[in-house]
Formats: C-alpha cells, structure tokens, sequence
C-alpha cells in the first residue's frame, strides 16, 4: 500500500534544494518544538484540549493547571509548558552527544559505554524542574531501566531492552541516527534497531528502527509525505506494519487535522495496548507482541499526510491529538522538519522554545552535520574496501 498524498506539493514546498545541514537541523529543530508544544497537553483527550484552552491549539501554551503546576496532579512536579522541552528533547540531544563522542555508527553497546554514564553522572538545565539535574531524574521508568539493566544489572546490551514496559521511549529519541544515516533508510532501519536493543523490545524496537527510517527518508531529495510513508510500510514488521498502514489509508482521505482527529484514534485503536483511557492503561498495556504497535509514531504518519507534509499542519495535528501528543509531534515534527528545513518551523516557536528551556537548539545539529559527514566518508571507504575484496575473491569473470 502507498497512499496517496492529500496534496500536492507546490513549487515552494520543494526539498531538492535543501543541504544535508539543513535537513538536520530542521529536523532536530522541529523534533524540539513539536515537544515543546505537545508537552502541556500531554494525557488530555482533543475534547479536554479545546475545553481547556476555547478551542484548539495554535501554539506554545501555558500549563494545564497554569500556576498550580507545582502540585497539581498527576503532572506535579513537572513544569509543562510556556516552551519548555520534555524527556523526549532531553533524549534526543543526549543521543547526539553520544554521536559526538563515537564519531561514528552506534550498536547498542554505546548506550551503555556512553549514553548511561551521560544520564547518571552529569547535571544539566532540566526546563521542566526549572533546575539542574541529573537527566537520570527527569526521565521516566522506561528509560531508568536502562541505567539499572547495564549499569546496575551488567545486561548484555544487546539484550537489555527485554522485559522492559513496551512503549514509544526508544522511538521518541532515534531522530539522530536516520540523520546520520541521511538519505539511507534502510542502513536507518538496521542501526535503530540495534541502539535500541538496549532500551526496548518488541514494537517499541521496532518503532525505533521505523521512525529512524523515516527521517532518512525524508531526507532524500524529492522526498514527500507519501513517499516517507511507503519507506515505512517496506521495512516495518508485524503489528507497527498494520497500524502503519491502517491509519495511513484514514489519513490519505483528510487535508484538516480537525475532521481526522477521531478517525485516525479509530484507526489505531486496535493495534494500541494502551486503550481508550490513557490515564488508566489496560491490563494489556504495554505488554510485547506481534500484533500490537505504538500509538505514537503511526499518528505521526498519519498526521504527516494530513499536514500534507507542511510543518505548523502537521505538528499542531500532532499535538491537538492528545494522549502522548508531546512524542507524536516529536516524530512528526522531526519527519516534517527533514523534509523542509528550519525555514518551515515558525521562527516565533523556536526563539520560545530555546528562550524558556535555556537551550541552544542548533548545538545539536551543527555536531551531528559533523558526524554525519565524517561517517560517510568512512562508510565510503569501507565500501570501497569491500568491493576491492570481493572482486579479489570473485576473480575474473
């Protein structure tokens, strides 16, 4: 199945013009605010949100609980809002420093030799305690058991992510390595799948490998919303397949986020473990299985061709959703700003978002756009040194 794209894209939505640098920067840079403006409606249901805030969201917004914030539960203690990133962008920009030190592929031995000591040993501006931390304490049970399967429980790495909750905690940070490996899905696909052997198992791996995937394929020059998602339904697996492929075929139908709302929920509701209430997860939540996926990134998908691809459309789908709308606009917003660059995201969100989580946003890129470059030129010349080998073996012909 390829679905069609809701619209086509006009002469100044091209992206064959855009350089590796501004495809990774648009997509760490959009993965960043779509987090920042799904964050303070995260776990709400689209009917809450517009109750909550007269309508829909069109921006960065405040609070739930506006200056209750501090006690009010279940989002106590954590300041969610006025642009500040949540774990997912804490993840993301760890993975990268991780990139930065390796300066080359990552397996899942680099979670351990680098990510782990990076969450547990180095305070850094968390926005949502306002304070400097450990990362180790703002992220939740899913990403600790990381740091307690290898650094605690010596887990071979490649193994670790087994037995852990099955949730979107891999796939809300693999941005970077579809970065690294730009233009290239399918090697995106095997080395996310590999990171994330560590940190998860089943459709949560999978969901890393495929959103990976997918931001190496929005990078390939003439890449469209249809195009990306027909890379992922080539390489996904099991359930994330089905799911992909069940709301991608409700979106094609949509070009407004308000009309496909339920339907897209609909769509996904039967490969999603988590059920109808996301505040009270059923007994099956989260459990592996084949037949099952994450929410997150096939909404992602789904609100991609929605959006027809355009940044604002797409995120604001995203994050008007609800649920855990904070990591759908994540993946959405990385996917979107690969396709389009900086240029797409408005310039007033990222001033906010950098401003209020005292964060330089394009740190992060400028290091990866590095690395990235530099992997290619080894990756050539390991090719290069294959293809000398086997026309040694092959003999002549």
């Amino acid at each position: 199945m390829t679905p069609k794209t809701p619209a086509p894209l006009s002469a100044d939505t091209t992206t064959t013009t855009l350089t590796l640098d501004e495809r990774i920067t648009g997509a760490l840079v959009g993965a960043a605010v779509g987090d920042a403006l799904g964050g303070p409606v995260e776990g709400w249901t689209p009917e809450q949100i517009a109750e909550r805030h007269g309508g829909r969201v069109n921006g960065i917004v405040g609070p739930w609980h506006g200056d209750a914030w501090r006690t009010a539960r279940p989002i106590a203690p954590y300041h969610k809002g006025d642009g500040h990133v949540t774990d997912d962008t804490l993840m993301t920009h760890a993975l990268v420093r991780v990139y930065g030190t390796v300066r080359d592929h990552l397996d899942a031995y680099s979670v351990a030799d680098h990510l782990v000591p990076d969450l547990m040993s180095r305070p850094r501006w968390i926005p949502e305690l306002e304070a400097e931390a450990l990362p180790l304490q703002r992220i939740f049970l899913a990403e600790k058991w990381i740091v307690t399967r290898l650094h605690y429980g010596h887990a071979d790495p490649r193994e670790a992510g087994s037995g852990n909750i099955v949730n979107c905690g891999a796939a809300m940070y693999m941005a970077p390595v579809g970065l690294v490996n730009a233009a290239h899905p399918e090697a995106a696909y095997a080395e996310a799948l590999d990171v994330a052997g560590a940190h998860q198992s089943s459709y949560g791996r999978e969901a890393a490998g495929v959103l990976a995937a997918a931001v190496a394929a929005a990078c390939t020059p003439d890449a469209t919303p249809s195009s990306v998602v027909g890379t992922c339904l080539a390489l996904a697996k099991d359930g994330t397949r089905a799911a992909i492929e069940a709301v991608c075929d409700v979106a094609a139908g949509y070009s407004d986020f308000e009309s496909a709302l339920v339907p897209l929920r609909e769509a996904v509701a039967p490969f999603d473990t988590v059920g109808p209430d996301y505040r009270d997860p059923s007994l099956g939540a989260r459990r592996p299985s084949r037949l099952h996926s994450i929410e997150e990134l096939p909404v992602a998908l789904g609100m991609l061709l929605v959006g027809g691809g355009d940044y604002r459309r797409t995120v604001l789908g995203s994050v008007n959703y609800g649920r855990d709308c904070d990591s759908i606009a994540t993946m959405s917003g990385a996917i979107a700003g690969a396709l389009h660059g900086e240029q797409a995201i408005p310039a007033a969100w990222v001033k906010t978002v950098a401003d209020a989580s005292r964060l330089d946003l394009h740190a992060p890129a400028r290091v990866l756009t590095e690395v990235a470059r530099e992997v290619f030129v080894r990756d050539t010349a390991r090719r290069r040194a294959h293809e000398s080998a086997f026309a040694t073996l092959a003999g002549p012909r």
